[in-house]
């Protein structure tokens, strides 16, 4: 079979020929030469021709495009196998008479790597990364990874790499003795045959990577190292099932035969597809990348280039949003309106990059390039020639109209004008200019350079251009856009407002803070309402309320939250929560003068549907009203803007799994007892009547 035969027969996809005795296969499957099914017969073809070609004395995998093999092809996940799978691909590959040299570029990922550490020699140039991410899709790696990869690295560097999913750089890859060797930039092909012909010519032998014993066999028999790993890293696993199960393959890679520790991870790899986590994870990985997918916005819409941005404010979340443009090289300038907030703002960002200093993450000379990219100013004729101006002042609508009023005579024509706004309208906003289709909302989530969710909040005026620059640029500085419509508290802050609502009735009725809490724990949430209020403080959430709250009576006793030693709990020095004597009895005389009615505490399954339902019936009335473009956006700004917990995949897709027929008649028997509040959404009726859901299909 010849090369030409192979692009007719396999579409182009794979193809190989034969260089002074080198067999070099070229896989070119865009965009990420994913091990799809006419990749995997391709490659299948490729290496059992040259397996008998007699001519062939060594074999170069390598790929075209951007990248090596990105990994396993997703959308197949739970179809049917075409053609071979990646285990009959693998054994042909690991066994064939010729060595294999991996050649790798971009990203070797999941199955990508995994195919890689079937080859017994791998070479990368410089700016290649690998890793197995299958982690965070709530698996394991199923075609080998947690069998090979303790065989080249040990256990203890194999159980890092897996359980956290991280990529490694390819200098970092050969210190671990996953490559054998770097190639130059732009030279992977050639370094890659000529590594080839060294091997053949120095009769260097070829030992299978499940046939290496000697990073494994320290560990056999000690199921201590594994204990150990998995208590040091129990608060970040919790919930998590795909850890454990992580954990198990790679104890049973090091006590097994190499053929029973497939079959364990086969095991325990089905576990986990078959699993409620792995499909929410998975639902959630899709739904990150289709936030950017605007219905009316054609991919081809014209963009502005951003070369520079204004921030007004340099408070926390002005601060923060520099970061974000300085971290990658976009030049800042950060104006206030007195010198003390100026220094503050900069004192505090160089913290926070010394900080990344401290911990490895930024190199000294780093932070110095990234202070020296943000220039401050009093003067908001500064940004006269910025791209981007982000206004993140204060909450006050008189106070950003005002500002806003200002910077059409101030910012150079075509500039993207944005607000940072939480919860104001910013249709009222984009009117105080003579620009309203240069407005829109820029909201980002505290701490802002670490947050991954930005709110794209587009107006009614929005020029489409505007919302696609806006959009891509989000992607350049590492955050998942969200675009929603204009209402009080946009999408997230909307979303999860009933929840403090409901927590509160639920201490007044009887049920305790500690027990709320707890149950929003056990499902996944870092921290409890309560515990939240405390963190943030009590005299943050509360000041803008004009009617008497339970936060603000506590306030009013002294009790700020964690800063001032108590709150709705008490903590000691360490700031260790207890539940409060004092908290308790603010909390029963708020009751009392409100008339709330005191109850039996309510069971576990009662308090999360007390919460929650109103969350999910909350977010189908944001969905209905055009405010999000679809559920999962919804569940995108849930899990990224609030920490709810991925492995449900969101409030949506969780009541889905609940069942619809379930929250909409619970919210009709609420209806009934308490009132208006919890009348179910016309689009959840819509859907129980039919029988659909929000995310299914």
């Amino acid at each position: 079979m010849n090369e030409t035969e192979i692009r007719e027969n396999e579409m182009g996809v794979v193809t190989h020929r034969v260089e002074d005795g080198i067999g070099v296969v070229t896989v070119d499957s865009p965009p990420v030469n994913a091990l799809g099914a006419a990749v995997r017969v391709g490659l299948d073809a490729s290496f059992k021709a040259l397996a008998t070609d007699a001519g062939v004395q060594a074999i170069v995998l390598i790929c075209g495009g951007r990248t090596f093999f990105a990994g396993a092809d997703i959308s197949e996940f739970g179809k049917p196998t075409e053609g071979p799978g990646l285990e009959q691909l693998f054994e042909i590959i690991e066994n064939g008479p010729k060595p294999v040299v991996a050649a790798i570029h971009g990203s070797a990922l999941g199955g990508g790597f995994e195919l890689a550490l079937i080859c017994p020699f791998r070479i990368a140039v410089p700016s290649a990364v690998v890793g197995l991410p299958e982690v965070d899709l709530g698996l394991l790696p199923g075609a080998g990874g947690t069998q090979r990869l303790p065989r080249v690295v040990g256990p203890e560097i194999a159980l890092d790499l897996i359980t956290s999913g991280r990529s490694i750089g390819a200098p970092e890859a050969l210190a671990l003795g996953l490559l054998d060797a770097l190639a130059d930039e732009g030279r992977l092909r050639e370094d890659a045959i000529a590594f080839a012909r060294t091997i053949v010519a120095d009769g260097r032998p070829v030992i299978r990577v499940r046939d290496r014993e000697d990073k494994i066999a320290p560990a056999r028999g000690r199921p201590e190292i594994f204990e150990a790993f998995r208590d040091r890293n129990a608060r970040a696993f919790r919930g998590f099932a795909a850890p454990g199960n992580i954990i198990a393959a790679i104890q049973a890679a090091v006590d097994l035969p190499f053929e029973e520790g497939m079959r364990r991870e086969y095991e325990l790899f089905r576990e986990l597809l078959d699993g409620p986590q792995s499909a929410a994870q998975r639902y959630a990985f899709f739904a990150q990348r289709a936030t950017s997918k605007v219905p009316d916005l054609p991919a081809d819409t014209p963009t502005s280039q951003v070369r520079s941005v204004g921030i007004i404010g340099a408070g926390t979340m002005g601060g923060g949003i520099a970061m974000n443009f300085a971290n990658v090289g976009l030049p800042v300038t950060l104006a206030e309106t007195n010198q003390d907030g100026l220094d503050r703002g900069l004192s505090t960002i160089r913290r926070n990059y010394e900080a990344s200093a401290r911990k490895g993450r930024l190199t000294s000379a780093q932070v110095e390039e990234r202070m020296a990219s943000i220039t401050p100013t009093l003067d908001l004729s500064a940004l006269a020639d910025v791209d981007l101006v982000i206004e993140a002042i204060y909450e006050s609508l008189p106070a950003k109209t005002a500002i806003f009023a200002q910077l059409a005579d101030i910012v150079r024509p075509g500039a993207i004008l944005a607000t940072n706004t939480s919860f104001l309208d910013v249709n009222q906003i984009a009117a105080a200019t003579a620009r309203p289709e240069n407005v829109l909302g820029m909201h980002f989530f505290s701490p802002a350079n670490v947050m991954r969710l930005l709110e794209v909040v587009r107006t009614a005026t929005t020029a489409p251009s505007v919302l696609m620059t806006v959009l891509r640029l989000a992607k350049t500085i590492g955050k998942v856009p969200v675009v929603s419509g204009v209402c009080h508290g946009f999408i997230a802050n909307r979303l999860m407002s009933p929840r403090g609502h409901q927590a509160d009735q639920l201490a007044l009725s009887g049920t305790t803070p500690a027990d709320v809490d707890r149950v929003l724990y056990d499902y996944g949430f870092a921290m409890g309402q309560f515990q939240m209020m405390d963190l943030v403080g009590l005299d943050v959430i509360g000041r803008d309320s004009t009617e008497r709250t339970l936060s603000g009576d506590l306030v009013a006793r002294g009790r700020l939250g964690q800063k001032q030693g108590g709150g709705f709990y008490d903590y000691d020095e360490n700031r260790r929560p207890t539940p409060s004597p004092v908290a308790a009895e603010v909390i029963a005389a708020f009751g009392r003068d409100h008339g709330v009615e005191r109850q039996a505490p309510k069971t576990d399954d009662e308090i999360l549907a007390w919460l929650l339902y109103p969350v999910v019936n909350e977010g189908a009335r944001i969905l209905d009203e055009g405010i999000a473009l679809r559920a999962s956006d919804i569940d995108v700004a849930a899990m990224l803007g609030y920490n709810w917990p991925a492995h449900t995949g969101g409030p949506m897709f969780w009541a889905d799994s609940v069942g619809l027929p379930a929250v909409l008649e619970t919210l009709r028997s609420w209806e009934a007892q308490y009132g208006e509040r919890y009348r179910p959404s016309p689009l959840l009726e819509r859907l129980v009547a039919a029988g659909e859901t929000f995310t299914r299909g």
